[in-house]
């Protein structure tokens, strides 16, 4: 039996990083800003760095005020055919109502529809914005994981037990072997990796056989890896199974004791967790029959609207009912982006400059290691 055929993520290795020169700091001269340190290697970067969160953060301001903006970022787009349609249908009951005979209704039934529309708008729009904050919010908690793993990974890698063995709880310094530190630095990319992954996984992205297609995730991971996706398994829990192995390894050079290791693995439970929650809210959207009934009160109560206004508005019916169609179909499509918060859409998560910038931590931490153990590691 032929055993199941492998797809290699990665094309091509990492450049590896040139030894920087350590800039002179002084406590009583500030440095003088610049944008980059010479000689800095930049990995997996679009965009140099200022500051911290520079990809997620607003970098010039608004040209104009949001309440002229119709475009960039707004709704009215999706809800326009809608609108006109409604619009359309009222300039037809108002002709009808003029030419042939009366069409208008009592405006006493408006209130308790009106009612029933703003209470299923209010849900709608609530549950959506709820899937939006959790998403993000469990994003943070993978960053997070992210952060505090290559934060221990680095900080303990070079050190050793006085026996040289797991079991010894007193450390001294020591110089790891250069086939740790790969391990290390290998490690860490994986976990870099992980959000990459994630992110993809959660945008329906799977088999990611393109390295062109996703260079910075194929630069992060390890040349010999290779893709069971077409076995059911997603690249983010196979690139965990590679952390935790290092846990396990890090235990038996004496890099962690039995505490520490626990703790590192509940950081991969919860990455796994967050993930896993992520996971839920985008493969389970609201029901269908929700949202089927959403449209069809919108719709009706858009109907209904035209013959209650014609005998006192007449013409101007037109654009009331265009007004408050706007207003209702408006809130339902806000909803409506915001259900899956994990897409390219203008409104949802920021995910890039999420993901970008936690790497671009992470990297500049690993920099900072890979220089003999200087700096901040020493």
């Amino acid at each position: 039996m032929s055993s199941p055929k492998q797809t290699s993520y990665n094309t091509f290795q990492p450049p590896t990083a040139p030894q920087l020169q350590r800039p002179t700091l002084s406590l009583l001269q500030p440095p003088k800003p610049q944008l980059r340190v010479p000689g800095m290697a930049r990995h997996h970067r679009r965009t140099p760095s200022t500051h911290p969160s520079f990809n997620v953060s607003r970098t010039k301001p608004r040209r104009w005020p949001l309440v002229l903006r119709f475009i960039k970022g707004a709704i009215h787009g999706a809800i326009f055919v809608p609108v006109a349609l409604h619009a359309l249908f009222t300039a037809l009951v108002v002709y009808l109502d003029s030419t042939v005979g009366e069409f208008g209704l009592p405006s006493s039934i408006i209130p308790s529809l009106s009612i029933v529309v703003g209470l299923m708008l209010v849900f709608r729009n609530g549950t959506s914005y709820d899937r939006f904050w959790t998403g993000r919010n469990l994003l943070n908690e993978c960053c997070t994981c992210v952060r505090n793993l290559t934060r221990s990974f680095l900080v303990n890698s070079s050190k050793v037990s006085l026996d040289g063995s797991a079991a010894g709880d007193a450390f001294v310094p020591g110089e790891s072997t250069p086939a740790e530190r790969a391990d290390t630095e290998r490690t860490v990319r994986v976990l870099l990796a992980i959000l990459y992954a994630v992110k993809h996984n959660l945008r329906g992205e799977y088999a990611l056989s393109g390295s062109a297609s996703h260079p910075e995730l194929a630069a992060l991971l390890p040349a010999d890896i290779y893709a069971h996706e077409d076995r059911g398994l997603g690249l983010p829990l196979q690139l965990l199974v590679m952390v935790e192995a290092y846990i396990r390894r890090g235990v038996a050079r004496g890099w962690f004791h039995g505490p520490q290791a626990s703790q590192l693995t509940v950081q991969i439970n919860s990455l796994t967790a967050a993930y896993g929650r992520m996971e839920a809210i985008r493969t389970t959207p609201i029901p269908v029959a929700h949202l089927i009934h959403m449209k069809q009160v919108l719709a009706l109560y858009g109907c209904v609207l035209p013959f209650s206004l014609v005998d006192e508005f007449g013409w101007w019916s037109m654009l009331i009912v265009a007004i408050i169609t706007f207003t209702l179909y408006g809130i339902d499509g806000i909803g409506e982006q915001l259900e899956d918060p994990f897409g390219y859409d203008k409104n949802d998560i920021k995910m890039d400059g999420i993901v970008e910038d936690a790497n671009v931590e992470c990297v500049v931490l690993l920099d900072e290691w890979k220089r003999d153990q200087t700096g901040m590691f020493q």
